[in-house]
């Protein structure tokens, strides 16, 4: 029991991994999905047939509502005819067909003081041979409005009869004060009220009450004599007197499943009652209960059948995989030599064939990586490794590819053939970056340190560089931009040739301004037959820090596509001014890296600075 408690908390074996991460995991989201799927399908049935209970239910209380409306259509008749000329005459017509209308028993005037006009009126409408209404002009009566009758439901039956429980509607009789002088009346017995719920055609075995807002009980077709709603203690009755105070309609369902009951209650408009019907839940959760019965048996059944299905695939696919997983080892280890053998067509073998490939790709990869450590090795040791000082001249630079290799190109020119004092500086810029450019500028310099130890003047060395790449570049249209400069620190004097190079930039630190070592010329490779000018500068102090760079200082970018500039490059050199060549360096490349923040350096960048 311990072993096997610890395999399954220790699955070690791909097999005992799939039961306990595929297999289990399978199995509790299949079960968990399926509770979630029937609780979800019984709630959406009992939503739907909510909704159609509510529109019932709502129909039943429009019946209830009819029946009341009649009458009260004939008491504010009697009312607005009170004041037109033969009142008593329409009135009286009224009061006849008041008596005529289905469910009415009974109409009463009563009038509270001059009992022999009462005695008339009540005799009036009380007779079959019904006289003209009485003329109650003498009673302050008469004139535009001399007579407000508002007609009321009586929120509670008032009365008992024979027929059983009653409901008045009544016409209030006022005078020219605001004192009431009497009332007109229309009886009718609760039973005809609901004997249309009765005969409704639906849930005629079940429960319907007609309540007031205190859920007191006015009439219901159960005959067991109930006064209360909730009386005997029934938790879905108490639920629904508590909605019905604070709702005009609602469906009540029970919190317990199986549910036992259905409570649907709606406000009359006719009449401060609301109607409350109360079904039992059987019949409504059969289908309910039959789904969940077959969703078990298929549910489970098919639970089943997956999880003996995924146990017989991870079962052929295990051997396969442990395969991939020793010759991974044996990769892992440099051996290559060693393919696995493909034995079927699905996705594992599909695995097996891209393992493979992958295998040979990656030794590719392998052996093309030190092939480019190695060219990268070579360049760098191709460019200046550390700053230096020529008669009084502070001189350094710095190059960082995009790349494991580049296309910019610095040097520093000290040959015997140039004269003690002077020296060459040389910045270049391939087009693009990478092993092509690397190519390109290591050719370029190699042919630019062979010409410049030859007699001739510098535009004339640009000049044989320029003729020589051509004939390499003619084919490919690759081309490169150089700036060669040599300077004279004892005549004081710079020259310089641009092969469509930028600029060279002089602060002056005195002055604290900037001027540039312009010019025009061609960039290497395009024209072999360009002839390049040279230029001079014959104002060189040495209070000036010259700046050589590449176009990614200035087109570098932040992550809202702004670029450094020039200008920013210029301040950085204003705050360092009184900082060495190497200092200088690093604070532009600080700086950049602060600007770009998360944007890719997608440029190779380089910079040399003389002061």
């Amino acid at each position: 029991m311990e072993c096997g408690a610890d395999v399954f908390l220790m699955p070690r074996t791909l097999r005992q991994r799939l039961s306990v991460f595929v297999l289990l995991p399978v199995a509790v989201l299949l079960l968990s999905m399926g509770t979630a799927g029937f609780y979800y399908t019984r709630t959406q049935l009992l939503d739907q047939w909510g909704e159609a209970a509510m529109l019932r239910l709502q129909r039943a209380a429009h019946q209830v509502d009819m029946r009341l409306n009649m009458p009260k259509i004939w008491l504010h008749l009697y009312q607005r005819t009170s004041e037109k000329p033969y009142a008593a005459w329409v009135q009286n017509d009224i009061v006849a067909q008041l008596k005529e209308v289905d469910g009415v028993s009974r109409v009463h005037l009563n009038l509270y003081r001059h009992s022999d006009l009462s005695a008339d009126m009540n005799a009036a409408y009380e007779s079959p041979a019904a006289q003209l209404s009485p003329d109650l002009s003498h009673m302050g009566m008469h004139g535009e409005g001399s007579l407000s009758i508002s007609v009321e439901v009586s929120p509670s039956c008032q009365e008992s009869c024979d027929a059983g429980l009653t409901v008045s509607l009544t016409a209030n009789l006022k005078s020219d004060s605001p004192e009431t002088i009497g009332s007109l009346e229309a009886v009718m017995p609760f039973d005809y009220l609901i004997e249309t719920v009765k005969s409704s055609g639906w849930w005629q075995s079940n429960k319907a009450f007609l309540v007031d807002l205190n859920g007191r009980i006015l009439a219901a077709t159960d005959p067991e004599g109930r006064r209360q709603l909730g009386e005997a203690g029934d938790p879905m009755e108490l639920q629904a007197f508590n909605a019905l105070k604070d709702r005009s309609l609602g469906i009540i369902f029970g919190s317990v499943f199986p549910i036992s009951e259905v409570i649907g209650f709606y406000r009359l408009q006719e009449a401060p009652w609301t109607l409350v019907m109360i079904a039992p839940a059987k019949d409504i959760l059969a289908p309910i209960i039959s789904f969940r019965n077959y969703y078990i048996i298929i549910g489970l059944s098919s639970i089943l059948s997956i999880l003996v299905l995924i146990r017989w695939v991870t079962g052929k696919t295990v051997a396969a995989i442990k395969d991939i997983s020793i010759a991974a080892g044996k990769l892992a280890n440099g051996d290559f030599s060693q393919p696995i053998p493909v034995k079927s067509r699905d996705e594992v073998g599909e695995l097996t064939a891209s393992f493979n490939a992958m295998a040979q790709y990656l030794e590719e990869r392998m052996h093309l990586k030190d092939a480019m450590n190695l060219a990268r090795e070579v360049q760098q040791n191709l460019l200046p490794q550390h700053a230096i000082d020529f008669c009084g001249l502070d001189i350094a630079g710095k190059s960082v590819y995009c790349d494991d290799t580049g296309g910019d190109y610095y040097d520093f020119l000290q040959f015997p053939e140039l004269g003690e004092s002077r020296i060459g500086v040389v910045v270049g810029d391939v087009a693009d970056h990478g092993i092509s450019s690397a190519l390109l500028m290591t050719t370029t310099r190699a042919l630019l340190r062979s010409r410049i130890i030859r007699p001739g003047t510098l535009s004339q060395v640009v000049g044989d560089v320029n003729r020589l790449l051509g004939v390499d570049t003619a084919l490919s249209g690759n081309f490169m931009t150089l700036f060669v400069m040599v300077i004279d620190s004892k005549n004081k004097r710079i020259q310089w040739v641009r092969a469509g190079h930028d600029a060279a930039e002089i602060y002056d630190v005195v002055s604290d301004a900037f001027r540039e070592l312009g010019g025009s010329g061609m960039a290497l490779g395009v024209d072999d037959s360009w002839n390049y000018q040279e230029y001079q500068d014959d104002g060189y102090s040495g209070n000036e820090i010259i700046l050589i760079g590449t176009d990614g200082i200035w087109e570098a970018e932040n992550p809202m596509g702004e670029r450094f500039g020039k200008e920013r490059l210029r301040r950085i050199v204003r705050q360092n001014k009184l900082s060495s060549s190497a200092e200088i360096i690093d604070a532009v490349f600080t700086a950049i890296a602060d600007f770009r923040q998360t944007s890719a350096q997608t440029d190779d960048i380089t910079l040399v600075v003389v002061r």
